[in-house]
């Protein structure tokens, strides 16, 4: 191919539509087809990344292997397309004002005015063509958050314009992701929001070429045709996009759609192959029909809002599919836990995942959970800060280092077994200054990290401030509790593990940023055929 096409996905009417999802599932089927796909989101919000953002606002911020803390949604592309993302994949508008703001500084402007248009705009199209210059890509989906109409929005809806025009015909589509509602009072599917948003798309200067319909029924033939005629494009642009059991059941939805065959059509590319989903729907398969069902505490701050935790329970899906097991988690909030939730909430689960997260609250719940499941042993999986919270249990219960904690909760304490990294106690930004993305793990061998992964060097994306503390090392390990991996480089503690536990294991990495449905992630396929195993044996 001559040129990169560009797909822009902007959405209407109302957010949380899955314009993420759609994205991914067409990048998915156009992979399958032989093109080089990859998708990247624009975000409107002024904060530079996500990483100083609370989960209750924005779900969790996921990490790439260069370090970039983004939006959820590339976990979703990355878990489709089981390709890496990277810095190019995710714009904020909080990352194109800076960086503008340091060219006027810098006078690269040459004393002219800096205005949203050109200066502004020329970003953005920059940034949309980042990915699209590299030579490595066919097609790149840009996915526009937010709706069409949005304040936050109007800059990159003016800059898809622009690029638009530049880039000539058959070069770039739009897709309009809207919803058609059910007013159960009439009885019927309601095209009018629909047809405002396609309305408001156009006062802007772009016309949606494809309109994916959001909707809890079938759309008829009457009401596609009705679309087409108002909202200007072919009845078969019109795709339906009925409500699924499973995300990952939205792939095979557009590709009944036809959604794949629209998009090169109206880009000019030829069909190719028709697309191989035959690995997609073995996960598929096993993953709607399971021979078995374990349940699993998630103990967590903010087990509210599901989307906090996605890529944990994302990876449960994952790795239930290859052991041909239903995951039931259940949710525990670790603000709340007294003796009676450990024996009525904790007692009957065939495992437990301590999650990550920041700050003091919840901690002490997530402590007695961990020493219930060790002293119960019930298979243990604790991720980052709970792999944290696992050594301090170890140290105040074993050890019986009773003040032993983290200098994240009490900077005062006598025994700090989890302090802060050297190189970050100088630093007073918040944002972009963890340690981040991909670092190495030498594991060792005989251990039960190394018998997870059958190799004694691997690579985990990391998102954290906060370390094992080396200086109690030799009297932790001495007492039972064994660091099986380290960082080759720093020596920093990177997995613990008890070997005298059925399965105990706690990671200060992120493994669940690595799972996709193509590569379940080893360590949560290991976890949940241990929690079967602790089942069976029960």
């Amino acid at each position: 191919m001559a040129a990169t096409k560009y797909i822009f996905v902007t959405g209407g009417v109302t957010s949380s539509l899955g314009k993420g999802i759609i994205a991914a599932s067409l990048a998915k089927l156009l992979q399958a087809r032989g093109y080089k796909a990859t998708i990247q989101k624009l975000d409107p919000y002024i904060n530079v990344d996500p990483g100083t953002l609370n989960p209750y606002e924005h779900g969790e911020c996921y990490v790439t292997d260069d370090g970039a803390e983004t939006d959820l949604d590339l976990g979703h592309y990355e878990r489709f397309l089981n390709v890496n993302t990277s810095q190019a994949n995710n714009v904020t508008t909080g990352r194109i004002y800076q960086s503008v703001i340091e060219k006027e500084r810098r006078g690269e402007f040459l004393g002219k005015t800096v205005q949203v248009v050109p200066h502004i705009t020329n970003e953005i199209k920059e940034r949309i063509q980042i990915l699209g210059k590299s030579g490595e890509y066919d097609i790149v989906i840009t996915e526009i958050g937010g709706t069409v109409g949005d304040i936050e929005s109007l800059p990159y809806i003016e800059s898809v314009r622009q690029l638009m025009w530049e880039l000539g015909d058959n070069n770039s589509i739009v897709i309009h992701l809207t919803l058609v509602p059910y007013l159960s009072a009439a009885g019927e599917l309601k095209t009018k929001p629909t047809q405002h948003s396609v309305k408001t798309l156009m006062e802007s200067g772009i016309k949606a070429d494809i309109l994916v319909c959001r909707t809890e029924h079938e759309l008829s033939e009457d009401l596609r045709e009705k679309l087409a005629l108002f909202c200007n494009v072919k009845p078969e642009a019109v795709i339906q996009s009925i409500d699924a059991s499973t995300i990952y059941d939205v792939p095979n939805y557009m590709l009944e759609e036809g959604l794949d065959k629209v998009v090169l059509k109206k880009l000019n590319l030829e069909e190719r192959a028709h697309p191989d989903l035959e690995r997609w729907n073995q996960f598929l398969g096993r993953h709607k029909n399971p021979k078995h069902e374990v349940h699993i505490g998630l103990v967590g701050k903010y087990v509210e809002l599901q989307d906090s935790y996605k890529s944990i329970l994302e990876s449960f899906i994952h790795a239930g599919a290859e052991n041909e097991v239903k995951v039931k988690v259940e949710y525990i909030h670790s603000e709340h836990i007294t003796q009676d939730i450990l024996e009525n909430k904790i007692a009957h689960l065939d495992g437990v995942l301590v999650a990550p997260g920041f700050g003091e609250r919840g901690i002490e719940g997530k402590i007695e959970v961990i020493e219930y499941v060790r002293t119960h042993k019930i298979p243990f999986l604790g991720i980052c800060l709970g792999m944290q919270m696992a050594v301090i249990e170890f140290a105040r219960n074993v050890l019986e280092l009773k003040d032993a904690n983290s200098t994240e909760m009490n900077p005062n304490t006598s025994n700090p077994v989890i302090d802060l990294m050297e190189e970050q106690k100088n630093i007073t930004h918040m944002g972009g200054t963890m340690r981040l993305g991909a670092w190495d793990c030498a594991i060792e061998e005989g251990t039960l990290a190394y018998q997870v992964y059958g190799s004694t060097l691997i690579s985990e994306r990391h998102r954290h401030r906060y370390e094992f503390n080396d200086t109690y090392k030799e009297q932790i390990e001495a007492a039972g509790l064994k660091a099986s991996g380290v960082n080759p480089d720093t020596g920093l503690v990177e997995v613990i593990e008890i070997p005298d536990h059925p399965w105990f294991l706690g990671v200060q990495y992120h493994p669940e940023y690595k799972s996709t449905v193509a590569s379940p992630h080893p360590l949560f396929v290991a976890f949940v055929k241990a929690t079967l195993d602790y089942k069976n044996r029960k």
